[in-house]
């Protein structure tokens, strides 16, 4: 990797975590290539739709945008291409990769995430798509209400459906919506810090799926109604909040604490800071510079540790490695993918300062070295 900047390090490691799941899948051949490991033997019901809707969750800012550089123009079209093919083969029932949307709690997670890369690519992964895929996509996002969320974090994925359909042009719930926001506005502790349901758990959902659904959710459909409007400066204030204390979790050599559910997810911990970069909403003390340090350090050493791919290039279940006993019953290899959302900052041109500045150190460096730092303390 010596030599690349920092842009092109981070796009070759997002490819070489998505690529083995489009590449299979725009081939029609996922179910067939992917292995499934795992504890539970109905994973394979959903892990198919896990790795597709987890990848392009994290890669649609990036296929969005046209690149300046001819050679990375290049490579994104054709992902693209390979996006669009991937979401014909899940949607089609005629396809030997079609995808669970119907059995089970677990696919409303993840046409949620499908859905997310809906909102974040609207061009490239919908709009681009024939009229017929389009229908398939609708009647897939739809099937999902045949089940109901548990009452957690669970009500955004279906929040997030809903306002993907609003997007589409299709029949949307707004009650849905109305339910899940004004239910997570009940569960803010503080501090930017939303409870996962009734209980504060100590882990990442806050990034995994809280936080960023939140942003993306009263963005898309919060002027639509004076109340979710009245909601959408304490979510985006509490977001900032809760991307300053991202930024100051991880340490000096790029490590951060591996504690909670689904640490498997490895860097996919930063999707709310990765998306506060991306969405130019870091903190006023944070520079852009200083999160892509941080973000790429931690990418780093995670990567450069031995064991995270099976001899085909497909994850494998650790958070450092290949840790197989660090997953939980419901982590199988399509799980694993939820990493990519790290990458979201791609969707930012060249010349934005997350990319352009100058290397700096990032708080948890200067604070360690007994540098200045300025924190903001105040409970939000």
């Amino acid at each position: 990797m010596e030599g690349k900047s920092d842009r092109q390090y981070w796009i070759d490691t997002m490819l070489q975590i998505v690529s083995p799941v489009l590449e299979s899948c725009s081939r029609r051949q996922l179910k067939a290539n992917m292995p499934v490991h795992g504890k539970l033997e109905d994973r394979p019901s959903f892990t198919y739709l896990e790795a597709v809707g987890r990848s392009l969750m994290g890669l649609a800012p990036w296929l969005e945008r046209q690149a300046q550089d001819s050679e990375e123009e290049r490579v994104r079209a054709h992902y693209a291409s390979l996006a669009r093919k991937t979401i014909e083969s899940i949607v089609d029932p005629d396809s030997p990769d079609y995808c669970n949307f119907t059995d089970g709690h677990q696919p409303i997670v993840d046409a949620a995430f499908l859905a997310h890369a809906f909102l974040r690519a609207p061009n490239e992964l919908w709009k681009n798509l024939d009229g017929p895929v389009q229908k398939h996509v609708v009647r897939a996002l739809e099937q999902t209400r045949t089940r109901k969320p548990f009452f957690s974090n669970w009500l955004l994925f279906g929040a997030m459906i809903e306002s993907a359909l609003f997007k589409m042009g299709a029949a949307w719930d707004r009650m849905r919506v109305d339910f899940a926001l004004k239910q997570h506005d009940q569960w803010y502790l503080g501090d930017g810090m939303y409870s996962d349901g009734p209980e504060y758990h100590s882990d990442y959902y806050n990034s995994f799926v809280i936080q960023p659904m939140l942003v993306d959710i009263i963005e898309t459909i919060g002027n639509l109604e004076p109340d979710w409007m009245a909601l959408r400066e304490p979510i985006l204030r509490r977001a900032v909040r809760y991307g300053d204390i991202q930024e100051k979790l991880i340490s000096p050599e790029g490590a951060f604490p591996a504690l909670g559910r689904s640490i498997t997810y490895r860097f996919g911990a930063f999707q709310h800071l990765a998306q506060m970069a991306l969405q130019h909403r870091l903190a006023d003390h944070i520079h852009p510079a200083q999160v892509r340090c941080a973000l790429g350090k931690v990418i780093r050493r995670m990567m450069e540790v031995p064991g995270n791919f099976d001899d085909n290039g497909w994850l494998q279940i650790g958070f450092c490695g290949h840790q197989p006993d660090l997953g939980e019953a419901y982590i199988s290899t399509g799980s694993l993918y939820l990493c990519s959302a790290v990458f979201l900052p791609l969707g930012l041109p060249e010349e934005d300062p997350f990319w352009s500045g100058e290397p700096l150190p990032w708080s948890s460096c200067r604070i360690w070295t007994g540098g200045s730092v300025p924190i903001d303390r105040a409970l939000v």
